[in-house]
């Protein structure tokens, strides 16, 4: 028979897990062009979530712990892509093209006599995108498991190897958006799943 506190923590688990998933649809459907309405419900949905389990104690089962685990790792991380992406449209307004690369093109200044006004464009940032993916799972593991002094280590590790790239502003401030974005997104989200599971 189940008791109060069991069917009240099936409904609780039950409930979190349905906003976490829908929440991880809807950035998967944004994931190529991002678009504000489905990243805001998502972003709604998780901001609930995160109020439910700050308010409400959640007991999830070992079984739905890993499942819950697992879905907010994946929301995390793919969810951080689109969300990401959209914040830099904001903050730039359009006026930095993205690369092939997952980077962003620069033209350099014009210097008569020494760069012509038709200098080719070249690309900083490469391979952003798989980065911020591979950034968000290890924030998101690590406050998952414990152990959020790691995101120190992430950042540190991110930040020397863009060191030399960001001598250009607008390089500067798609890498501090971008970084920051990112690692709200993916903290956010696992700390939902680590106030849940815990």
């Amino acid at each position: 028979m189940i008791t109060p506190p069991d069917l009240h923590s099936l409904v609780a688990s039950t409930l979190l897990f349905l906003a976490l998933g829908a929440a991880l649809v809807l950035v998967v459907v944004s994931t190529r062009r991002p678009r504000e309405i489905p990243l805001f419900i998502a972003g709604a949905l998780v901001v609930l979530s995160l109020v439910v389990v700050l308010i409400v104690p959640v007991a999830v089962h070992l079984v739905g712990a890993i499942v819950i685990a697992m879905l907010g790792v994946a929301l995390a991380a793919v969810g951080g892509s689109p969300v990401t992406k959209r914040i830099l449209d904001v903050a730039t307004h359009g006026r930095v093209p993205d690369g092939e690369n997952g980077g962003i093109l620069l033209r350099p200044a014009a210097i008569p006599g020494i760069v012509p006004d038709d200098a080719p464009a070249r690309e900083v940032l490469r391979g952003g995108t798989t980065i911020g993916y591979l950034e968000r799972l290890g924030v998101a593991l690590a406050i998952i498991v414990g152990f959020p002094e790691a995101i120190a280590v992430v950042v540190a590790v991110k930040g020397i190897g863009r060191f030399s790239e960001l001598a250009a502003a607008e390089a500067r401030e798609r890498f501090i958006t971008g970084t920051l974005a990112s690692l709200l997104w993916a903290c956010v989200v696992a700390g939902v799943v680590r106030l849940a599971i815990a």
